[in-house]
Parts: C-alpha cells; structure tokens; sequence
C-alpha cells in the first residue's frame, strides 16, 4: 500500500473513548504491513486501504464488536444417538451455515464399548456416530465438505477406506487421513468432520 489510510487501531479506541477521535490520525502503511494493526479486531480489517481514508464515521461500541462472535450465531449441537462427549468438548457446533462434527470413534451411543474390536466394525461405527450427529442439525452426509481421519495404524488405511467410501458413494468430501501414536480409549480409528447447511 502506497497510500496513507487510517490505523483501524487507533479508530476502535477512539470510539472507545480512549484517545479523541482526532487521534485516529492516518499512518503511512508500507507494502509489506498487513491491516492488522489490531490483531483483536483483524476480522473486521478486511478492507483495503482506501476503505480506511474515507472520512470517519462516528463508532459506537456495539459497531467495535463486530469481530466478536455472538452467543446467538454458536449452537451445540447434542444427540443420544451418537457417544457423549468423553471431556470438555461438544459433539458438534453449528456456526451459521456451518457444521463442525468432533472426532468420533466407534463406540456404541450410551455405552463405553466399541462395536467391534475390529478396525472395520469401529470405522462402521464411526460412520453411523456421524451420521446421527448430522441429521440432528438437519443434515447428511451430502453435505459434509471436508474430513480428517485418524488411524492408530496406517496399515488399516484400506480396510478403513472401504467402508468410508459406501457412506459418500458420490461427489465425495474433501479429506485427510494421518496415522497417530494412539487414539482415546485405544481406539483404532476417529474421524472427524465439516459440513455445510
């Protein structure tokens, strides 16, 4: 950026009341510094330069926030139907369009058993955990868009991949797998997943 544009920084304590509103001077942004001079309010610092040079509106401190998340915009999402949580975490959460579904391993919903002791049975397992996750937001596995799977072996990739592949038999997410040192509860396998709505 060649042009001068005004510290977002300096604006957000401005309208703070921390410093006068004529201390939201303009600053000379060199080509390799980010609009990020607010590292708290970088998600509001999208705009480019120019944006910034217009003249200055007054700032209310609701208009600062908006780079907080609202507590209305986050929803847990819960079910019976797939494992409790086993710590501090949810099974999914709902963020506007967008479903985050944690690891599941295959164990039996209420239980603390796995439904096979096999790596294919517990990748089955997973699947279904998944999948009740995902009609509990109103979804399916259509419209899950990204995986992660975790193997405790990566020998079992094959056998894991079989029964993976009958659950997006089209248009398939996109995916990575990585082998571990181990897994909650020895678990063989855990996949976690991203979905839109």
């Amino acid at each position: 950026f060649g042009s001068l544009a005004r510290c977002p920084d300096c604006l957000v304590k401005a309208a703070a009341g921390v410093v006068r509103p004529a201390a939201a001077v303009q600053h000379q942004l060199s080509s390799k510094m980010a609009l990020t001079c607010s590292r708290a309010f970088a998600p509001c610092i999208r705009q480019s330069a120019a944006s910034f040079a217009a003249p200055v509106r007054p700032l209310g401190l609701q208009r600062v926030q908006c780079a907080r998340m609202s507590a209305s915009a986050k929803q847990v999402i819960s079910t019976d139907q797939a494992p409790a949580a086993l710590g501090p975490y949810s099974q999914a959460i709902k963020v506007g369009n967008t479903l985050y579904i944690s690891g599941q391993i295959g164990l039996v919903p209420g239980t603390k058993d796995y439904a096979s002791e096999g790596v294919e049975g517990q990748a089955e397992q997973v699947m279904k955990n998944m999948g009740a996750i995902l009609r509990a937001s109103g979804a399916d596995y259509p419209n899950v868009v990204k995986t992660t799977i975790l193997l405790a072996d990566m020998g079992d990739f094959a056998a894991v991949n079989g029964v993976y592949g009958k659950y997006f038999p089209d248009d398939p997410p996109a995916r990575s797998t990585f082998a571990v040192k181990a897994l909650p509860l020895s678990a063989k396998v855990e996949i976690e997943a991203i979905a839109a709505l």
